[in-house]
């Protein structure tokens, strides 16, 4: 059983209460706790040692992808973080200085967005480090992006680069809060998510809860260096493409919105983020399933993203 067929049956008969506008199966809960104008974004994330993270890696560094996960879930709804609980798991023997410097790296990040570290729990957890953050944002009611409103004519939008993202990058990544709440701001979106599990893994997740299928521009999927990189040098397997649709860790964000709005929005993009990459992938079309057309024809997309437990 994968990650997502387990998800699938844990979720099936969850609880609920009338507080609740979005439960499981999108980036983040959303909560109707009586906030004007306001919905409550809820979400919680877990790093573990040897799975995200290494042992050679800065503390610094993992302090700050482990809370950036989060954030960058809290901006795929348009939203604004406001404070975090950290969990943390250590193994007996765990080196102090170690832990204090994710501290720092949690802190620094969270100073940035203005977000408050409110407590937390400390557990021993055996042989490795395990890192859990729930995180609460507030999202105006009228500008809440779920991944269940793409429609067939819409066309589908990565930012910045994907693929070889374990040269360094899914350490370093800053979540896309303000690039989305500008979009939310000025465009109609119609659907949003961050890509941690791949385009290939998390376009997939939208098309079903959006009941359409798409169809992906193989030329047009923006390949990072990184990825061309490892491949020259024979790092990964991969081709360049295969590890853009693939590799997992980009948290850059994934949206659909009215194809007659693309032109207008990549103009204003260049204008808005000049440093950052804003590319149209592909769009979405009636139906099911995900295809992708290159110079021979289109086919099945066959290649999926990182899927725990698989």
């Amino acid at each position: 059983m994968n990650e997502f067929e387990l998800i699938a049956q844990l979720t099936a008969k969850l609880p609920s209460n009338r507080s609740v506008v979005v439960g499981a199966g999108d980036d983040c809960a959303v909560l109707d706790l009586g906030v004007p104008d306001h919905w409550l974004l809820f979400k919680t994330d877990a790093i573990v040692q040897g799975i995200h993270f290494t042992e050679s890696d800065a503390g610094e560094r993992v302090g700050h992808k482990a809370l950036a996960r989060c954030l960058s879930d809290i901006a795929a709804m348009a939203g604004t973080p406001s404070c975090a609980l950290i969990t943390l798991g250590l193994p007996p023997g765990f080196d102090p200085e170690f832990v204090k410097a994710v501290y720092a790296g949690m802190g620094a990040l969270a100073q940035k967005y203005q977000v408050a570290i409110v407590g937390g729990e400390t557990t021993t957890n055996p042989e490795r480090i395990l890192i859990s953050i729930a995180a609460l944002g507030t999202v105006a009611r009228d500008k809440c992006v779920r991944r269940s409103g793409a429609q067939a004519g819409d066309a589908i939008f990565v930012t910045g680069q994907l693929g070889g993202s374990l040269a360094g990058r899914h350490l370093d990544f800053e979540p896309r809060l303000e690039e989305a709440r500008w979009l939310a701001q000025h465009y109609p979106l119609h659907a949003m998510i961050d890509l941690s599990d791949g385009l290939a893994g998390d376009l997939p997740h939208i098309l079903h809860a959006s009941g359409v299928g798409a169809e992906l521009l193989a030329s047009a999927i923006p390949i990072s260096p990184a990825a061309r990189a490892r491949a020259r040098d024979r790092v990964s397997e991969k081709p360049p493409l295969l590890a853009a649709l693939t590799d997992g860790e980009d948290f850059e964000l994934l949206f659909t919105l009215p194809s007659r709005e693309a032109v207008t929005l990549l103009d204003a993009w260049r204008l808005r983020f000049p440093k950052t990459r804003l590319s149209c992938v592909g769009k979405i079309v009636p139906g099911s399933g995900l295809t992708i057309r290159n110079k021979h024809g289109i086919r099945p997309l066959a290649a999926h993203g990182y899927v725990h437990f698989s």
